[in-house]
Parts: structure tokens; C-alpha cells; sequence
């Protein structure tokens, strides 16, 4: 490993590493420079199985640090302040302490070295790498360094229990690049669990579950002559209650309407949040359940809105286009036919939408639920939704298609809310009355 920790020099540029014998910080020598984050990122580097001193002491190191230490840490890692770190220390320090990592992280290192042609690293893609905030010029780097990785693919691996078989199987579903596979093979730790779409899910059946026992009537609820009078759809004449907007997702219009709903957002819903996490997911989620809404406000202004199909074709068109934009690299088996079956499904329930909405009302003269949700939700999905499940990983505040689209959506939420402020009167629409 190296000798005991000396006293500082300010031309020193020592690395930090653990000592899972003596379980104390030691250095390396100046040959292999590593430089240290404030945060936590040098501990990313050893697998979770490895010694518990290890960790300790890392932790223990970490928790002495206050402001001003970390940044003469910083100075003394990096005194000319480049931003780089030598190509050939970094190799040097992987192939010294491979051995503590796990294989595909050290593959990822490996080929973040090996492709770059100008003899230095970017010390903040490493620190990207370690907080599994992944930069541009990173991706660009492993992809070029990917090229040259010979081992075997992930999905070629044996002896896997249950719960690995399933995360392979997961990665495949939604990963269009073998590294990407890899890494999020080995980072995964099921905390926390995909409870976003598991609990948006129990609760949109509990609530069509009570529906249906108050009005005795589980199939076409909606031609039930009290369906409308519930707090929570969408209704024209009280789109001035804010939550409304939100809440016609727990009100459905039957039990083969909620049916296909609940399939689609579990078997597409559960394994992207698994992969890119609650926050991105509930983001496309609810962007398209608001969406949803506010098209139906705009395009169909006498109808009222229920389900959450809104929110359902953002994450499902969103899939499906970042597996047709990605057709090459996505691995999963039988894609063209259940793509074909995907969209079936969701032609079958735009179908059913389509022909209730002009069917003959069972409350003249407000008519049935409206379909344009789904259309607001299918253009949230191939916008939004493929910048970030074509971003795994990746900080989206970096990307420019993102802001685009971010604006155009917010564009869009802004004039339907002046739209529903002022354009029913201008226009002197005759809306149904309240239910």
C-alpha cells in the first residue's frame, strides 16, 4: 500500500486509501495519485462486500473533516488546481486495487482510462462515475472505451440467484447499452423499492374498490347518473378547484378501464422506476397526468376527465420510443411482438375512450369522459419522458433537449391556465351544468 502517513509537504500529491489490516488511512506514494473528493466518492470505489475496518475507517476519516480541511484537502490533491489527473497513475492505481472493486465497476474505470488519447483524466467524470452522476464527456469516454472491453455480457453470466436473474432481466428491459447494464447491475440494491407506482397503484384500486360498493356498480361505473357528483374527476364546470386537476386520476370509468390501466403501469411503470428511480418516474408520471387534464380543458372543454391513462401513455410511449430510438441495443427478447401487443393494448383503450366520449350520455347534457388525456400523455411521454429514460444516470440539467422540452411544457401548463381563465367567457361556451 504504501508508508505511514507523513506530515503533509505542499508539493506532496498523495491518494487516499484504506487499510483493512491496521484499519487506519494510509498513502500511496507520488507515483499513484489519486485525488480525494470532499464527498464521498473514494469510498464508491470498494466493492460493499469488502472489510468492515475499510469502510470504518473511511467513515471515521470523513466525519473529522470540517469545511476548511476538505478544501486544504482539495489543494493539496490537486495544487495547480487543472482539474485533471494523469491516465497512467489512474491505470496504475486500478490494476494495484482491481482486486477491491467489482469487475464491471472495474471495467467502467478501465475504459475511462483507456480512451482517452491525451494522457489525463477529468478528475469531475471520475467524481461523476463515483456519485453515479454520470457527465457527457463521460459517456462519450465509456462508450469509446467500451469498444475495446472483451469480457463476456452480462445476460452470459451463471450461477445468479433469483433476485440477480431478476435485476438482469430488468436491465435488459429498459438499457440499451451494455455498460450501462453492468453498472446498474451492481449498483442496485432494491432501497429504496419501486414504491411510487406500487402505491399510485393500490390506491387507484381502492378507491374504484369503495366506487364501486357506493354506487353497487363495478362495470361502466360512469353510467351510473351519480358518478359525477364524486370530489375527485375532472369536471368543467368546477375547473377552478385546483385539485382536481390531479385527483380524476383515482376515479375510473369502469373495471376495464381501470384493468388495462393498472396492467400497463405495473408491467412498464415498475421496471423503469427500478432503474431510473422514483423521482424521474413520478416526474413523467404526474407531467402527464397534468397534461392530460389541461388538454382536456383546452381540446374538449364540455367534458369532464377520469383515469389514469394520462399518466399511464407518458411512461408507455416513452418506452416505446427510447426502444425504437435505441432498437439495435435494446437486448430484450421478443421486442417486436410485444411491442405489437403494447400497442394493441393501448389502441384497444384509446378505442374504448373514443367511442364512451360519443356514446349517448347517462347525465345529458354534460357528455361522457373525454379521450384527450391519453393525447396528452402520449406527448408527454415522446418528449420528457425519452430525454430521460435515453439519460440513465446522466445529469439532465445538461442536456439541452431537456430544457427545450421542459420550457415547452411549461409553456403549455401556463397557457392552459390562462386558457381556462379567461377563454370559457370570451368564447360564451354553454357548458353543463354542476354536478
Amino acid at each position: 500500500m504504501g508508508d505511514r502517513l507523513p506530515e503533509p509537504h505542499a508539493s506532496s500529491s498523495p491518494a487516499v486509501a484504506a487499510s483493512s489490516e491496521a484499519e487506519e488511512i494510509e498513502v500511496l506514494d507520488s507515483e499513484d495519485v489519486l485525488p480525494m473528493a470532499a464527498e464521498d466518492h473514494w469510498k464508491a470505489l470498494f466493492d460493499q462486500k469488502g472489510s468492515c475496518s475499510c469502510r470504518q475507517a473511511l467513515k471515521q476519516e470523513e466525519s473529522s473533516w470540517d469545511g476548511a480541511e476538505v478544501r486544504k484537502q482539495a489543494e493539496m490533491f490537486d495544487p495547480d488546481n487543472t482539474g485533471y489527473i494523469s491516465t497512467e497513475k489512474f491505470r496504475s492505481l486500478l490494476q494495484r486495487h482491481g482486486s477491491e472493486l467489482d469487475p464491471h465497476k472495474l471495467e467502467v474505470l478501465l475504459a475511462l482510462a483507456d480512451s482517452n488519447s491525451e494522457g489525463r483524466i477529468c478528475y469531475q467524470d471520475f467524481v461523476n462515475l463515483m456519485s453515479n452522476k454520470r457527465s457527457n464527456s463521460f459517456r462519450q469516454a465509456i462508450l469509446q472505451g467500451n469498444r475495446r472491453l472483451c469480457s463476456k455480457a452480462l445476460l452470459e453470466e451463471t450461477g445468479l440467484s433469483l433476485s440477480q436473474r431478476l435485476i438482469r432481466h430488468v436491465a435488459y428491459e429498459t438499457l440499451p447499452r451494455e455498460i450501462d447494464r453492468k453498472w446498474y447491475y451492481d449498483s442496485y440494491t432494491c432501497c429504496p423499492p419501486p414504491w411510487f407506482m406500487i402505491t399510485i397503484t393500490i390506491v387507484e384500486v381502492a378507491f374504484f374498490l369503495y366506487n364501486g360498493v357506493v354506487l353497487d356498480r363495478f362495470v361502466l361505473q360512469v353510467s351510473h347518473p351519480l358518478y359525477l357528483k364524486n370530489a375527485l374527476l375532472y369536471h368543467p364546470q368546477l375547473r377552478a378547484q385546483a385539485w382536481r386537476y390531479l385527483t380524476y386520476i383515482f376515479m375510473h370509468a369502469g373495471i376495464e378501464h381501470l384493468g388495462l390501466n393498472v396492467v400497463l403501469q405495473l408491467l412498464v411503470g415498475v421496471p423503469l422506476e427500478m432503474v431510473h428511480g422514483a423521482a424521474r418516474i413520478s416526474f413523467v408520471y404526474v407531467a402527464g397526468v397534468v397534461a392530460g387534464s389541461l388538454a382536456v380543458s383546452v381540446a374538449d372543454m364540455r367534458a369532464p376527465v377520469v383515469g389514469s391513462s394520462g399518466g399511464v401513455y407518458a411512461l408507455v410511449s416513452a418506452h416505446l420510443a427510447n426502444i425504437v430510438m435505441n432498437w439495435s441495443g435494446m437486448k430484450c427478447q421478443f421486442k417486436l411482438l410485444r411491442m405489437a401487443v403494447a400497442l394493441i393494448c393501448m389502441s384497444f383503450e384509446f378505442g374504448r375512450a373514443v367511442w364512451l366520449r360519443f356514446h349517448p350520455s347517462a347525465y345529458p347534457p354534460c357528455p361522457h369522459p373525454s379521450f384527450m388525456a391519453h393525447l396528452g400523455g402520449v406527448m408527454v411521454g415522446i418528449t420528457l419522458g425519452v430525454i430521460i429514460l435515453r439519460n440513465y444516470e446522466q445529469r439532465l440539467q445538461d442536456q439541452t433537449l431537456w430544457w427545450i422540452f421542459l420550457s415547452i411544457y411549461v409553456i403549455f401548463v401556463l397557457f392552459a391556465i390562462f386558457w381556462n381563465i379567461f377563454a370559457y367567457s370570451l368564447l360564451d361556451l354553454k357548458l353543463p351544468p354542476p354536478p
